[in-house]
């Protein structure tokens, strides 16, 4: 489509053409918004993703070259071809980054749009299945809404180049060279459309239908399903890290999640009384193992009232006594609640009273600002008023269809199946959205009802700005068994790749058993905890667990409690223990991070190029991560000791293959020996350890065992520096549990590790907040082994640190 003119307009250009008109927005001196559209005039739509900020403040230059036109800002550079309006994008060096191919690649397909009418002919099946409670409707009438056009996008990515991102999918994809993924909302699919290059940029698509993504024999493209035009954002970072801070520029800041959120969650499928919670967290506290939150999963309801949020008052006869009891242990609560109502609820008729129902007249019409301020006022009521301290909103893609029989369909099939029922009742247009509504009542309901307690809301599936509502997503019902184990590493590295910083699983898996008749119910273990396999794998999905953003355990079909799995002295049990305990003793680590998050747009868990993108030998590593800037994290995915049924496995190798990336040495945790960078080693993987890794020039501060976040018999602060080259880090504290910290009301410690003069400086500390500790005694641990020479023991050092600057000399 050759370009007829094109114009200077406020912060960008137009081009007409002979096919549509395109516009260049500058957001940023590296982000720009992409639209094209075969209309007289530009979409108005309000974006759900895209946050509204100031106008743009940065230069930029237009230029008219012989063969194209060149929009310039100080870090990226787009080439627009007069011929075909194919975009090319360089940096400011003049490096290519990635281009669409010559001919063009923008099109756009005009679709009818299909809507559902729902009058006194639609009819209502109720059912129940393996994922709760669903209301189909049946013959509906369908009429055609408007038109709207099938986009596609494509591009010529680079020989050398790897692609991650799209949120979490359960097939295990990490570098998406040579992949296809499908997104669309759906129990262990969670999506969020950004794609990040090892090349140094992003882009963001701003649409909420279905999308597919093809990097394979049928093209290399990202198409939307339903949109009123084309709209996307390019990101230059050029690192990953500057990618994702382009990414919460445009879609909002992650918030702070409450420091408990970062301990010990206790879950299974479930806990049936308040009786059986307090007795739970009163057996951890009595054999003195760290927890800071259970869960209350469905069915706290009254019988069948699926949905209802009030609790049932035979099993949970006063609330608020119970809150009171679970708060003086020190423990929180978090509480399931669900989009979809029995008819038969208090709360679904009231939701229909007012209106706030879509199609199937069970699901609440998240869409709707009204409906969305009805449901957390019943979320409110029934819960909230009592002291409940966090959400878990299941089922967040509420129209699944394919759960059931003994076959899982085909993928395309799959695809057909779930957007087809989604389409009965939401707009085609946004089938990807309605976590993302949901989500956001949730917050700003409570936002609104209290300042004192930070949003935690557990989702089943995710979209682009999700996360500026206190979210953290897990993976979905996931089955256990080895394969799966070594597939969500993968997954959960993509999902947070996209700038949604807050990712878990249910450790252990979901389901355990096998029940032939459902395909998703496939775990390996029928006996459960009384299978020595099972065992194994438990143990080392909680080692995997523990360096993720959320250590949350949860499943059906055996328990999950830690005493389910040994006694103490007894190898499953000790490991789990000790693993449990160093979660703790990392957390003003992890804490730290967490601010960093917030403050900086940081990523918490790290596939290896956001850290190592200049080392190829990273691009496809997909079973080890950066856990923060310090800890190289390396998951066991076989077996080593027990099979399935507790058959004794021989001989074993005990060790994984680790690579070590070029760039650093790195410290071995437990061993404290040093490998030099840019190699693969064999790393010992006994029962009682994973490989764990620290980069040279790391400072990791560290606590004491703990049995809960606000544990303050100890008072001492560990920080261990890994010399090898210079490092800092910044200590954050606050208050832990409220939002004065968007105000200022917090303190940081920055320190420096000086290679060259071998000094630890500690600087003043900024800031202050209600409760601070004034004064700390400071343990530091110098590990400063020499690469290839034997282990040494640190260099410790006490110092008493009162808030004003320090040096430590070794």
């Amino acid at each position: 489509m050759p370009i007829l003119k094109h114009d200077a307009v406020p912060d960008g250009l137009v081009l007409e053409t002979t096919e549509g008109r395109l516009q260049l927005t500058v957001c940023a001196s590296r982000i720009v918004r992409i639209r094209y559209t075969v209309e007289t005039s530009f979409s108005e739509q309000e974006s759900l993703m895209i946050v509204p900020r100031e106008a743009n403040t940065s230069p930029y230059v237009i230029q008219d070259e012989n063969d194209y036109v060149k929009l310039s800002t100080t870090e990226l550079s787009i080439h627009i071809d007069k011929r075909t309006c194919a975009l090319a994008y360089y940096d400011a060096g003049g490096k290519l980054l990635t281009r669409e191919p010559n001919r063009g690649g923008k099109t756009l397909v005009p679709v009818d749009v299909v809507k559902s009418v729902f009058d006194e002919d639609a009819l209502l099946e109720t059912g129940q299945g393996a994922d709760g409670l669903r209301v189909r409707a049946g013959n509906i009438k369908k009429v055609v809404d408007r038109q709207a056009y099938r986009t596609k996008l494509a591009f010529e990515w680079q020989d050398d180049e790897a692609l991650y991102g799209l949120g979490s999918h359960e097939e295990g994809m990490f570098n998406l060279r040579g992949q296809h993924q499908y997104l669309y909302q759906q129990n262990m699919k969670a999506v969020v459309p950004v794609l990040v290059s090892t090349l140094g940029y992003g882009i963001l698509v701003d649409s909420y239908s279905l999308m597919t993504f093809h990097d394979d024999a049928f093209g290399s493209y990202l198409s939307t399903d339903v949109d009123d035009e084309m709209d996307y954002y390019f990101i230059y970072g050029p690192e990953l890290d500057g990618v994702v801070q382009g990414v919460r520029f445009l879609t909002g800041k992650a918030p702070m999640l409450p420091k408990w959120a970062f301990g010990y969650v206790q879950s299974k499928e479930r806990y049936t009384s308040s009786q059986e919670l307090i007795d739970t967290v009163r057996e951890f506290r009595s054999r003195q193992l760290p927890i800071d939150c259970i869960v209350l999963d469905w069915k706290s309801w009254t019988g069948e009232l699926w949905g209802q949020k009030t609790l049932d008052p035979e099993r949970f006869p006063d609330p608020k006594k119970m809150m009171e009891e679970l708060h003086q242990l020190d423990a929180r609560l978090m509480v399931s609640i669900w989009p979809i109502m029995n008819p038969n609820s208090d709360n679904h008729r009231e939701m229909a009273e007012h209106g706030g129902l879509l199609g199937n007249r069970a699901n609440y019409d998240a869409f709707s600002e009204k409906a969305r301020s009805l449901y957390w006022k019943q979320a409110y009521e029934g819960l909230f008023a009592h002291g409940i301290d966090a959400w878990w909103c299941d089922c967040t893609e509420p129209f699944e269809a394919d759960w059931k029989g003994a076959v899982k369909p085909e993928p395309e099939e799959r695809l057909r199946i779930n957007t087809e029922e989604a389409k009965l009742y939401l707009d085609p247009a946004y089938i990807n959205a309605y976590s993302l509504l949901h989500s956001r009542g949730i917050y700003e309901g409570q936002r609104a009802a209290s300042d004192s307690k930070r949003v935690v809301n557990l989702t089943r599936s995710a979209y682009a700005g999700q996360h500026r509502y206190g979210t953290i997503t897990w993976s979905g019902d996931i089955a256990a068994n080895w394969e799966t184990l070594r597939k969500q590493i993968p997954d959960g590295l993509n999902f947070c790749a996209t700038g949604s910083p807050y990712w878990t699983l249910d450790i252990g898996a979901f389901f355990v058993q096998n029940k032939p008749d459902l395909w998703f119910w496939n775990g390996d273990y029928d006996a459960g905890v009384e299978d020595l396999g099972y065992r194994e794998l438990y143990v080392r999905w909680f080692q995997y667990g523990a360096f993720l953003p959320m250590f949350r355990s949860h499943g059906t079909d055996t328990p999950r409690e830690i005493w389910r799995f040994g006694e103490p002295g007894e190898p499953f049990y000790e490991t789990l223990v000790f693993f449990l305990r160093l979660r703790y003793r990392l957390l003003p680590y992890i804490y730290s991070l967490a601010a960093r998050v917030f403050r900086e747009d940081y990523t918490l868990m790290r596939a290896l190029p956001f850290d190592f993108r200049h080392d190829s030998g990273t691009f496809d590593i997909d079973d080890q991560f950066m856990f923060g800037s310090a800890l190289m994290v390396c998951p066991i995915t076989k077996p080593m000791y027990y099979d399935i049924g507790s058959t004794p496995i021989e001989g074993a190798d005990k060790t994984r293959n680790v690579y070590l990336p070029a760039g650093s040495t790195w410290y071995d945790y437990w061993e404290h020996s040093v490998h030099q960078g840019g190699q693969t080693i064999a790393a010992n993987a006994p029962l009682e350890r994973i490989p764990l890794y620290v980069r040279s020039g790391s400072i990791l501060p560290m606590g004491d065992d703990l049995q809960h976040v606000e544990d303050h018999s100890h008072e001492y602060l560990y920080i261990r520096v890994y010399a090898g080259q210079n490092g800092s880090f910044d200590y954050y504290e606050d208050e832990n549990d409220n939002y004065s910290y968007e105000t200022g009301s917090c303190a940081i410690m920055s320190m420096h590790w000086d290679e060259e003069r071998r000094v630890l400086a500690i600087g003043d500390r900024q800031g202050s907040y209600p409760g601070m500790i004034n004064q700390r005694k400071l343990i530091i641990m110098l590990f400063d082994s020499q690469v290839s020479q034997p282990p040494q023991s640190p260099t410790i050092k006490d110092v008493h640190y009162t808030g004003s600057f320090i040096e430590v000399s070794f």
